[in-house]
């Protein structure tokens, strides 16, 4: 399992650290900063991504265009707003992708590895530890 780590920078900023790359995540003004993504936002456009990756790969192994591929989403909370209760998703398909490879593309898409991580929930678990431990 890759090592990921998250360290809080100031208010509600936080810097997450993954194999080199950091992507900050922050709460709108007026309650923090404003400096990214909030983590729920990163959670839903991780999806968007993920689609889109799966989405490229298909169009590339059928030697389709890729270079006006798109994914666009929406999402929406319960009503306590304690999590997302639905993710809308529109890949958006450059010009010259042939009819009839609808179909296998969705099937595709709908397979991405965080999409099938979201329907088989992974066990999670949480653990305290003093700030000197090894993460």
């Amino acid at each position: 399992m890759a090592a990921i780590t998250v360290r809080h920078e100031a208010r509600d900023r936080f810097r997450i650290s993954i194999r080199g790359h950091d992507v900050v995540v922050d709460q709108p003004l007026p309650a923090s900063g404003d400096a990214g993504p909030t983590p729920t936002e990163l959670f839903v456009a991780s999806l968007a991504a993920c689609a889109g990756f799966y989405a490229r790969r298909f169009l590339a192994r059928h030697g389709l265009p890729d270079g006006e591929l798109a994914v666009s989403c929406n999402f929406g909370w319960t009503p306590d707003h304690s999590r997302v209760a639905s993710i809308a998703l529109r890949v958006e398909l450059p010009n010259g992708v042939a009819g009839g490879l609808e179909i296998p593309l969705l099937r595709v898409i709908e397979r991405c590895t965080v999409h099938q991580s979201i329907r088989e929930m992974p066990v999670v678990t949480c653990e305290l530890a003093a700030a000197s431990a090894p993460v």
